[in-house]
């Protein structure tokens, strides 16, 4: 087999070790190192000594991004973080040396394809993006916390309520902390148009609360607030990063059901520049928003969808469940449609699926969104059952020419 990378090194990555095996020419060399920094410092002394041109790892975890950030930081390396599937050993040969040793003939003979890492500034924002993004949850998790608590105590201020946490809800709480009980004296903390639900308010505030669920109560509103103040901060140096990007932005918010931190979330996870990838349908493959292919002895089987990047995967198909409200739009005419056929389900993979090409093309040819409406949906529709019935009756011999009917 071709030798592509006569200098190479492979390196079998753990929390607290890394066996790296260096294959040059003239000879293979094999060494443990710890994974301090001062160590990873060493390993890369060692590797630029030998006269290494490539170095490759697994993506194990989070251990290899302390070796990428020193690796980045040398010139003469190309360094590739491979996906552990693409490189399975050898079963009954496993080892750390052995894996080392694996990774390095892959390498040497060019069969092996990095990951996609983005540069540090990049990596940085991603980062920021994600933290932000587990705050957001966790504050969900905590608001279903409240809910039954209050539920535990006959409250049921949800069922009049559209948000608990807005500012009545809170309000009402508050009080409820403080030992206020008369529903009738709770229901006048009403603001705007919940104050019309006055006697429906009074019934769901009657109920049987005790010490600890106040305490409860209190607790956990005291921790919304702070995750509410946490994720205001994270939004402020996520904005100023964003900035250099703007116009990007705007285009992608304008998409029906992407809003302003999902628009954000796409572009530190595909990065501004699009050309590494090669069209619309690789950046779909890249999120995992396409069909898998399993195929044997003529049947398809499985196609559930692959694996990507799940952090794209999963703000697109929810910015497809918002997209699938909108009245009036192309996009929720055809999720309507595939969801009568598919299942809701998959008609959101199918729609985030859109999502992403339709990001694709806006960020590379600089346009902005045009909502074609349902009409054109129909069009399309009429357009496609003419085609499958001109197909049906070509199959069957007969040769059709289409003539508009006149009225």
């Amino acid at each position: 087999m071709e030798v592509l990378s006569p200098y190479v090194c492979g390196m079998d990555v753990h929390k607290k070790s890394i066996t790296a095996c260096i294959m040059t020419p003239d000879k293979k060399m094999i060494q443990t190192f710890g994974t301090m920094t001062d160590d990873l410092w060493e390993l890369v002394d060692w590797i630029i000594s030998s006269g290494c041109t490539h170095v490759a790892m697994e993506s194990t975890g989070v251990y290899w991004k302390p070796i990428y950030n020193l690796l980045e930081l040398e010139p003469s390396l190309t360094v590739f973080v491979v996906n552990a599937k693409h490189m399975k050993q050898v079963p009954g040969r496993k080892t750390d040396v052995k894996d080392a040793e694996w990774i390095a003939q892959l390498l040497k003979h060019g069969l092996l394809k990095p990951s996609y890492i983005p540069n540090r500034e990049q990596r940085e924002l991603r980062e920021l993006v994600r933290y932000r993004r587990s705050m957001i949850e966790e504050r969900a998790r905590e608001a279903n916390r409240i809910q039954k608590v209050l539920e535990g105590a006959n409250i049921k201020l949800s069922s009049v309520a559209t948000n608990v946490l807005g500012v009545s809800g809170r309000l009402m709480m508050k009080e409820i902390i403080k030992g206020e009980s008369d529903p009738v004296k709770l229901a006048q903390l009403a603001k705007h148009t919940l104050k019309q639900k006055h006697q429906e308010l009074i019934r769901s505030l009657t109920g049987l609360i005790g010490r600890h669920q106040k305490m409860m109560i209190e607790t956990q509103l005291r921790h919304i607030e702070f995750l509410e103040e946490e994720i205001r901060l994270l939004d402020k140096e996520i904005a100023s990063r964003m900035s250099p990007f703007e116009e990007d932005l705007e285009r992608i918010d304008s998409i029906p059901g992407i809003g302003r931190r999902t628009a954000e979330q796409i572009i530190a996870e595909i990065g501004p520049d699009l050309s590494r990838y090669e069209s619309a349908d690789h950046l779909a493959s890249w999120a995992g928003l396409v069909p898998g292919q399993n195929e044997s002895a003529g049947k398809r089987l499985s196609s559930r969808i692959r694996k990507g990047n799940k952090y794209l995967r999963s703000a697109l198909v929810e910015s497809a469940a918002s997209c699938s409200r909108k009245k009036d739009s192309f996009l929720a005419a055809k999720s309507k449609r595939l969801a009568a056929r598919r299942g809701t389900k998959r008609a959101r993979v199918a729609i985030a699926h859109e999502l992403i090409k339709l990001v694709y093309y806006l960020m590379t040819r600089k346009e902005d969104y045009k909502e074609l409406g349902v009409q054109e949906f129909e069009k399309q529709k009429v357009e496609k059952k003419k085609q499958q019935a001109l197909k049906e009756l070509e199959k069957l011999g007969f040769q059709v020419t289409l003539n508009p009917q006149t009225v």
